[in-house]
């Protein structure tokens, strides 16, 4: 595969609505929705911001490169969506005998009585995600998506079965539903 020398760089269309500041390798946006920071210091990129406009140019002439470039691309525009529509994750509360609850406090979830423990599992909320436990389910909606995701990761590991067999075993919380849009 052969990339040509205009495939280095991206121009981007900032949406209406998002205002967008740039100070040296941080970058926030602000949008309907709020707003969040992104910082491009470890990302190979060069990222200028000028009239309705984001210009990303790659470092290198590579293929590395142009995948790094992309991925900027990839983190910008999913911030822009999340700024303008938000997203949404559903997990579910699967149990066999133990009635498992879930409640939030501050940043703080907690996973009580997952297989008959007495001590309750606790796990961070990342960023700006509001966790809505509603019966079974776990409903996760915020504006950056990789810190929804992030939260519903951390969910998924601490309800994890460990030394039995999985197979028989299906206790948890899992991931049923992604979506973008913010639902009430």
């Amino acid at each position: 595969m052969s990339i040509r020398p205009d495939q280095f760089q991206e121009v981007l269309e900032i949406p209406e609505g998002i205002n967008i500041t740039m100070k040296k390798h941080m970058m926030q946006f602000e949008g309907p929705l709020g707003k969040t920071f992104k910082s491009f210091r470890k990302i190979p990129v060069n990222v200028q911001v000028n009239e309705g406009k984001i210009t990303l140019n790659a470092q290198g002439k590579k293929k590395k490169d142009y995948s790094i470039l992309h991925t900027a691309r990839s983190l910008i525009k999913n911030i822009f969506e999340g700024l303008t529509d938000g997203y949404t994750i559903k997990m579910k509360v699967v149990y066999a005998h133990f009635p498992v609850t879930v409640k939030v406090k501050d940043k703080i979830i907690s996973i009580e009585n997952f297989q008959g423990e007495r001590a309750p599992r606790l796990t961070n909320i990342v960023g700006n995600t509001k966790v809505i436990p509603k019966g079974d389910d776990v409903v996760l909606t915020g504006e950056v998506w990789t810190d929804i995701t992030q939260t519903a990761a951390n969910i998924e590991l601490k309800t994890k079965v460990k030394n039995k067999d999985h197979r028989v075993f299906l206790d948890g919380i899992y991931i049923y539903e992604k979506k973008k849009g913010i639902e009430k």
